[in-house]
């Protein structure tokens, strides 16, 4: 039962994303590559190689990643927080056998099928435009990190859009706090770069363990048992946050 709901507001969010599909690619294909062509081919000659890979490349599979997670993220927040506080479609699903967990399943599903659609679409310009390519066989672990990553992302978007009334403040928690978290996790330069006292720290975050374990995954195959566990149980944890915080909000 708790599927068939969340399946139906999933199914709602995606005649709205057909609607919208055009514009919706070509402003999330904008951003990435204009970070792609400012920094992987602009600052490439001054960079040189990182980790053995022209910049160029070394970057590739983190914008990958990164548009997937953004686009989950936002998703999420804008989604709720629209038909919380605009549409008030929050309000039409309270009427019916739709429980707290299965709105919240729901948006989870939506934010990822707009993150997987997105980071497709950002990967396969990228792939015109540069010579970066992975075995096909190296999907399935990353996918291990996309998935749990996603999730995570979606479960804190669906948090902010919860608890945050005002548009402006959705956007200063993403441009001081999402935002840093991923450039800060190895995006656009090794950890190797940080002083070493500072490095355990920004290990300990679930986007480093995200991204650094997702580009070894998808270029060299690699499987990291830690940061794969590290990422599923920060997606777990911000999923029963958003279940708690949802169900509370929604009972006052």
């Amino acid at each position: 039962m708790m599927l068939r709901g969340s399946l139906a507001i999933w199914q709602r969010d995606m005649q709205v994303l057909r609607r919208s599909i055009f514009s919706e690619l070509v402003a999330v294909v904008a951003y990435p590559l204009t970070i792609y062509l400012a920094f992987g081919i602009g600052m490439q000659s001054y960079i040189g190689l990182v980790e053995g890979s022209p910049y160029s490349l070394f970057i590739a599979p983190g914008l990958i990643t990164m548009t997937a997670v953004n686009a989950a993220y936002n998703e999420s927040v804008w989604s709720l927080w629209f038909h919380r506080r605009v549409q008030f479609t929050i309000e039409s699903y309270r009427v019916t056998p739709i429980s707290v967990s299965e709105i919240v399943i729901a948006k989870i599903l939506s934010g990822f099928t707009h993150g997987l659609i997105k980071g497709c679409v950002v990967g396969m310009v990228i792939f015109a435009i540069t010579p970066f390519r992975f075995p096909l066989e190296h999907l399935l672990q990353y996918l291990l990190f996309l998935i749990p990553g996603s999730a995570f992302f979606s479960c804190a978007g669906i948090v902010c859009g919860t608890i945050m009334d005002k548009p402006e403040t959705i956007g200063k928690v993403e441009a001081v706090v999402v935002m840093p978290l991923i450039f800060m996790s190895g995006l656009f330069f090794p950890l190797s770069s940080y002083p070493s006292s500072v490095i355990p720290w920004v290990r300990a975050l679930p986007t480093t363990a995200l991204f650094e374990g997702a580009r070894r995954a998808l270029v060299a195959g690699e499987m990291l048992t830690l940061p794969v566990l590290q990422v599923s149980l920060s997606a777990v944890f911000t999923f029963v946050a958003a279940v708690l915080i949802f169900r509370y909000k929604m009972s006052e």
